[in-house]
């Protein structure tokens, strides 16, 4: 888990989260949406050897950025969408945005906390409660 400001996107955290991962697990798989759709993101993943699994934006070209995007915008113009997403497992990213809804739901899309340091040990402290009622 990485707590961020707002000025920090998705796609540039995902080097330290793949580090502390790999630390624990094997990371054979990453799975993101369009957010995700970026070169530093495709680099560190071809870096690590993990397969991309991310959705191209809808203009994206194959003739350009990292070689497995123009893999899977190739794919995609060719099987279409869903099929390309059936063949890739890319509906296993909805098990992640059920949980965060669940998530949401029981705790809230806000924190309380008022400097950064409290509002993240209080996510932190949700996320392991979140994970101990799901694993009950």
């Amino acid at each position: 888990m990485e707590v961020t400001t707002d000025d920090v996107h998705d796609s540039e955290v995902v080097p330290g989260l793949l580090e502390e991962a790999e630390g624990t697990v094997r990371v054979e798989k990453m799975i993101g949406d369009g957010a995700y759709d970026s070169g530093l993101v495709y680099g560190e993943l071809e870096k690590r050897g993990v397969e991309a699994v991310i959705k191209p934006r809808r203009n994206a070209r194959s003739d350009t950025g990292p070689p497995a995007r123009g893999v899977a915008v190739g794919h995609i113009r060719e099987l279409g969408y869903g099929t390309w997403a059936e063949s890739v497992g890319y509906g296993r990213r909805w098990a992640v945005e059920t949980a965060y809804s669940i998530f949401k739901r029981l705790f809230g899309e806000g924190a309380m906390g008022r400097s950064f340091e409290n509002i993240a040990r209080e996510l932190a402290g949700k996320v392991a409660l979140y994970n101990m009622l799901v694993n009950m």
